[in-house]
């Protein structure tokens, strides 16, 4: 589209769609999925091969900005067609993406400067030239693109594209598999409608990062690193609405971000940080809640890849820690013994590769992504519902993690037992999770809760972590004295007690 406005509507500057990955791959047998869709049916698909070559400075000014600038070839049926586009987006960390858009049609396979300076952004980005002269190509898209265009009751339109390709980065490259609705005229709540309907159908997971984001990641080397927590700072003055969208969708963003690199990744952190953002985003949920105008949906349909990626993260922890630590005290030098060893590490190994495999498998579960979906829809009705009254953030942040820690110390004292040990290290996590998320909120002493907590956590986890891998050890058949020996090391260990922070 051709625009020289700011505005935020479709059609004037602005794109407004919905990404979701699609994990079950292969384009033929998804082709056939989508053209079963009600919706879609009733259209006839266009296809065309599209190739997209993205530019930025060395220091990739633009991507600092969040601004990307493309030069793309459509191949279809008729002669090729050339256009440039800039695209500028915000901060938000969700599926549905609001991103400025300024396209045009250009002769061919140059940047052109005039048609920049059309865009208002460009001209703020670049008032004087040198950032144009800076430019050179940085990475490449080559797709096929099955496009619908779907008109629905009350002026309603939605083009529907599925992208199969890859993209290429300097010698590396990564597999494009995806579907992007996106809004030609209507509300913003119809794109939800019909990807449901298509959830339904074929497994969708929802995906905040653009194709050029990833070919930004994929550039440096970094497309699948795990994703950890990166709490947004929460104004000091804000309502509990305005606080708990970009938390709790920092904290989902973390937990698909993680999902969609597992489903090309072995990485055991993959899977604990998918955990870790699952886990923040229940403990904000428990933590703020109760004050939200929108109730959140339930997810039953995830439950399933939950427990799996529960037993894939036991089965990683004693591949690569419990495992590791304790086989010198087992081997002891003897030779006979450390075959032994080996071998039981071996059956942990072959046991994380298929409980992997079982996770992939989830993530190709229609119910899987319509579980996700579903979450990716309440954060944006929960952005969008007003609150009455508006509850200050500080107050209400500092009440409720003041009673989490009163439960945890309840939780403490009375652990005389594993299970009660567990259930304080779960306390010990909300609370270490809240506080991280809330810190600018806080009293000063919420730093000193975070410390016995995060210490608590660690040594009973610790305990936990090597009972859990004779568990594990017994279900594998291990031997009789290494189950002994593994039961031993568990009863050996005692964790220290967390002193009372007074207070």
């Amino acid at each position: 589209m051709s625009t020289s406005t700011d505005a935020a509507a479709p059609g004037q500057g602005a794109e407004i769609e919905i990404k979701l990955a699609l994990p079950a791959g292969s384009a033929g047998p998804l082709l056939r999925r989508l053209s079963a869709v009600p919706a879609l049916a009733r259209h006839r698909p266009v296809h065309q091969q599209v190739h997209n070559l993205y530019y930025d400075t060395s220091d990739q000014a633009l991507r600092r900005q969040r601004a990307a600038l493309r030069i793309r070839r459509l191949d279809g049926a008729g002669p090729s067609q050339w256009l440039q586009t800039l695209k500028t987006a915000d901060a938000g960390l969700s599926a549905l993406s609001r991103r400025g858009e300024w396209e045009v049609p250009v002769d061919g396979p140059a940047l052109q400067q005039d048609a920049l300076r059309e865009a208002p952004p460009w001209r703020r980005l670049d008032p004087d030239g040198t950032l144009f002269a800076a430019l050179k190509p940085c990475f490449s898209t080559d797709f096929e693109r099955t496009r619908w265009t779907v008109r629905l009751r009350g002026g309603t339109a939605i083009e529907v594209a599925l992208d199969v390709g890859q993209i290429v980065a300097d010698g590396r490259t990564a597999p494009v598999c995806e579907l992007e609705l996106e809004l030609l005229s209507g509300p913003p709540e119809a794109l939800f409608r019909l990807a449901g309907q298509i959830a339904r159908r074929v497994a969708v997971l929802p995906l905040s990062a653009s194709k050029a984001q990833r070919g930004f990641a994929l550039a440096q080397g970094v497309l699948d690193a795990p994703q950890r927590a990166r709490p947004p700072v929460p104004p000091r003055r804000a309502s509990l609405q305005a606080l708990a969208v970009p938390l709790l969708s920092e904290m989902f963003d973390q937990f698909t971000a993680n999902l969609h690199a597992l489903l090309g990744a072995d990485h055991p952190e993959l899977v604990h940080q998918a955990r870790v953002g699952w886990r923040r985003f229940r403990s904000a949920l428990r933590l703020l809640g109760p004050g939200l105008a929108v109730p959140p949906p339930a997810w039953p349909g995830l439950q399933p890849l939950l427990d799996l990626l529960g037993e894939l993260r036991d089965l990683d922890v004693a591949c690569t820690q419990t495992l590791p630590t304790l086989q010198p005290a087992y081997v002891a030098g003897d030779a006979r013994r450390a075959l032994t060893w080996a071998a039981v590490e071996q059956s942990f190994r072959a046991a994380a590769t298929l409980q992997r495999k079982a996770v992939r498998l989830a993530l190709q579960e229609p119910l899987t992504g319509q579980a996700l979906l579903g979450i990716t829809h309440w954060l944006e009705a929960l952005g969008a519902a007003p609150q009455v009254p508006a509850v200050p953030a500080r107050r209400w942040a500092r009440e409720r993690v003041a009673r989490l820690r009163l439960r945890w110390k309840k939780a403490r004292r009375d652990a005389v037992d594993a299970a009660g040990q567990h259930r304080a290290r779960l306390l010990a996590k909300r609370l270490r999770y809240n506080i991280e998320a809330l810190r600018p909120l806080l009293p000063e002493r919420a730093g000193r809760w975070h410390e016995r907590a995060s210490q608590q956590q660690a040594d009973v986890g610790a305990l936990r972590d090597t009972v859990q891998a004779g568990v594990l050890a017994a279900r594998l058949e291990a031997p009789p004295e290494v189950l002994a020996f593994l039961r031993g090391v568990a009863a050996g260990l005692e964790p220290p007690a967390v002193p009372d922070d007074g207070v």
